[in-house]
């Protein structure tokens, strides 16, 4: 009897080392292991050390720019040095849109009025004004419908988007869904209706005259005008003007193009996982950011953390069951390339994507998870919100989860987004404004420390749930 005791203990170590891989005891439930996470990021917080390298190295990171190349250089040399597996760059091509010098827009001298300068910047993917610019009257609109109904006195007028974001809403990203529409179509709208420009308010909730950029598009049937985006200051001025019966006219010169297609990369870095290699877990942002700012939280915190996530794994001397990877996806603002590229990549054959997990939503405090995925691994994610709640975080719903591994979740896999507090991003998102001073390095690592415990309770139970057997 002794003996077979001894036996089933000594089986039972052999089972519980394979289990923790490495882990010391103190690692040997999840509760520890999130304290251990925490303890190990927040005494460090290298996920700041990272971005500042990142914004300071890299800087403006728009898709095939030297700036992008650098900042693959760098992020492929962050996980090399520190000993991931499989660092490598998985190549494409990528759109490259340039904004050149020139961005100006001139209220024109009026009677009384002087010449008034705004604070304006290029769409991304507009086209450039003539050299000369364009010289038209403004006429302002709140919705595509009320554009419509004008008919046809919008033909030669630049045409001013002036629907704001809704500052009711808690939270900002449903109000920034209610106001992007101007940018991403009002040029296609405007120039429907006969119009030789387009003039968007900024999609922001600050009060100021930073403008932001963003992506708009074409549409091959409708002639091209170009479009920009003015400050919010300065969107409130133009619309003051014109409701005292103004006649404003503004003179918008721009000097953007598009350059055929550059080649660029996605970076990826791994630990392989000690059981199940093949099962992968996707962790990662996208590395390129507009031309304005640094591209602080949209989306270096992202990528910074999906990084740090490994990092802390590391620290910890813990090899997960299944390989954890992280992605820097490429050119998620101006057409989604490496999003698109990495599940068709060929190393991807053989490979089994059972979750990802995106952070772009700045690099604030995290809140909690939006799970993109069926109600079963809905059910076994819900069963970790104590885990969660620990760091504060236990916001546990259902919902999207990222822009770069849509394709992944299209394909199947689980996708999950990561929720933060949301009241200050749209402050910075798409502007000068976003640099790494208004980055707080405890609420960046915190998000690192929430999807490295994330990774790991992955890795070891997986998500699948076993329907409950009736008797």
């Amino acid at each position: 009897m002794k003996r077979a005791i001894v036996v089933m203990m000594f089986l039972t170590g052999i089972h519980h080392a394979a289990l923790t891989a490495g882990m010391s005891d103190s690692l040997s439930t999840p509760g520890a292991v999130a304290r251990r996470f925490r303890e190990a990021g927040l005494r460090d917080c290298e996920a700041y050390d990272l971005l500042s390298q990142l914004t300071r190295n890299a800087g403006l990171r728009l898709s095939g720019s030297p700036g992008s190349e650098a900042a693959i250089r760098l992020t492929f040399s962050m996980m090399k040095k520190r000993g991931f597996d499989a660092v490598r760059v998985e190549s494409l091509m990528v759109p490259r849109w340039v904004r050149g010098p020139v961005e100006e827009a001139l209220i024109l001298k009026s009677g009384k009025r002087k010449a008034k300068s705004l604070a304006v910047c290029a769409l991304g993917g507009s086209i450039g004004t003539p050299k000369g610019g364009i010289t038209a009257a403004v006429v302002e609109v709140r919705s595509f419908d009320e554009l419509r109904a004008l008919g046809d006195r919008a033909k030669g007028k630049i045409v001013f988007f002036n629907r704001p974001m809704d500052p009711t809403l808690l939270n900002t990203f449903e109000a920034y869904g209610g106001a992007v529409d101007q940018r991403g179509s009002g040029a296609v709208e405007a120039a429907k209706a006969g119009a030789v420009a387009a003039l968007v308010r900024s999609v922001t909730l600050a009060r100021d005259n930073v403008p932001h950029t963003g992506a708009m598009h074409y549409d091959a049937a409708v002639p091209k005008a170009p479009a920009a985006a003015v400050g919010t200051l300065d969107a409130n001025l133009i619309s003051a003007l014109l409701r005292k019966g103004e006649n404003v006219v503004i003179r918008l010169r721009l000097s953007c193009e598009t350059l055929p297609d550059a080649p660029s990369g996605n970076v990826l870095g791994q630990i392989t996982g000690w059981e199940k290699p093949d099962e992968v877990i996707v962790v990662g942002g996208h590395l390129d950011s507009w031309d304005k700012g640094t591209g602080a939280h949209d989306d270096g915190s992202g990528c910074m953390q999906a990084i740090e996530v490994l990092n802390l794994f590391k620290k910890l001397n813990m090899r997960p069951r299944r390989t954890i990877r992280a992605v820097m996806f490429m050119n998620e603002e101006n057409g989604n390339r490496g999003g698109k590229a990495y599940p068709k990549a060929p190393g991807r054959a053989h490979e089994r994507q059972i979750a990802a997990i995106e952070s772009d939503a700045g690099g604030f405090a995290p809140r909690g998870l939006s799970v993109e995925a069926d109600s079963l691994v809905f059910e076994r994610v819900l069963r970790w919100r104590p885990l969660f709640a620990s760091l504060n975080a236990g916001d546990i719903v259902r919902g999207g989860s990222g822009v770069d591994i849509d394709p992944l979740v299209k394909g199947g896999t689980a996708g999950i987004g990561v929720i933060v507090e949301n009241h200050r991003y749209f402050d910075y998102h798409h502007s000068a404004n976003d640099t790494i001073d208004k980055v707080n390095p405890r609420e960046l690592e915190m998000g690192a420390i929430v999807q490295a415990l994330l990774c790991y309770l992955i890795s070891e139970e997986g998500l699948a749930v076993e329907p409950a057997s009736g008797r």
